[in-house]
């Protein structure tokens, strides 16, 4: 547990202590697209200006997990709590031998040689985080110009925003010059169901093919609670209709989650039930994370 050093209260564990050994056996070479490391908070402190102080969360107990689940390759985000510092991110790539990759978050003022030493320690992606409740946008020059820089590298943009926020931030997103990646399949309203008019308008966008999209989070979307099923037909949709755009991750270590404690062992094991055959589970599994993150 990470010491408190402000006022802001450390949030409880967002993990499962112990989760189960997955049924489902993920594919030779899998990668898991969406997961974090916190602190530890002695070494990497987190951002003065975080909305959430998580539990510390470290890179040994995420490789553990990877290996846990059968997994063999991790896309590390950096997360809103530890802001535009990628020490910690940056940290567990170098020390995974190859085996992950990264998505930071930086600002204006980066240098060329900055990226240029985020890039060889693996670092294939900046994030945009739209959520007013996690993070304060910055004005979309900003991003553009980032964007811009980042496509010289061969980088591309991962965003995470609301579905409130989609039709306006449409237009932008479709002028960035670099592959976009959308966290959390744009967080539909579950309750709507898949044939309400957001989800179509949703889906259409992503017909432009520099549109990916994760499809893992359930656990995050869910109304019912696990297993998750009110979730599973919008994953499934996308997965069928975008076999080569999407990607799955565990968002490990659940950062922010009040409900419940994700077993990560279910969240596996959900994944031939929005990928049905062995093509389309190494579709997402193993060809698209790995021509994305490792193909330069």
């Amino acid at each position: 547990m990470n010491k408190q050093h402000d006022n802001m209260p450390v949030d409880a564990p967002t993990w499962h202590p112990s989760p189960r050994k997955p049924t489902f056996i993920p594919p030779a070479g899998a990668v898991d697209a969406h997961c974090h490391v916190f602190g530890p908070a002695s070494e990497f402190p987190y951002a003065p200006e975080r909305k959430y102080t998580p539990t510390d969360a470290s890179k040994s107990t995420l490789f553990a997990l990877r290996k846990h689940l059968g997994f063999s390759r991790s896309v590390i985000v950096q997360a809103s709590c530890h802001g535009k510092d990628n020490r910690a991110m940056v940290d567990a790539l170098i020390s995974d031998n190859g085996n992950s990759r990264g998505v930071a978050v930086v600002g204006s003022d980066i240098s060329d040689k900055e990226l240029n030493d985020l890039h060889i320690a693996g670092v294939r992606g900046i994030r945009f985080n739209f959520l007013k409740r996690l993070v304060d946008p910055a004005p979309k020059p900003i991003y553009t110009r980032l964007a811009q820089r980042i496509a010289e590298l061969g980088w591309h943009v991962v965003v995470y925003f609301e579905e409130a926020d989609r039709e306006e931030l449409a237009p932008f997103l479709a002028s960035l010059p670099v592959t976009v990646v959308i966290d959390h399949m744009g967080r539909p309203d579950i309750a709507k169901g898949i044939d309400s008019v957001e989800f179509k308008t949703f889906s259409d966008m992503l017909e432009n093919d520099k549109f990916w999209v994760k499809v893992g989070c359930p656990e995050r979307l869910t109304l019912a609670g696990e297993p998750y099923d009110d979730v599973a037909p919008f994953a499934r949709a996308l997965v069928s209709r975008f076999p080569d755009r999407v990607l799955w991750g565990s968002d490990w270590p659940h950062p922010n989650m009040k409900s419940h404690l994700p077993d990560d062992g279910l969240l596996v094991e959900r994944i031939p039930v929005i990928a049905n055959n062995r093509t389309l589970q190494h579709k997402l599994l193993v060809d698209n994370p790995n021509r994305l993150y490792w193909g330069n």
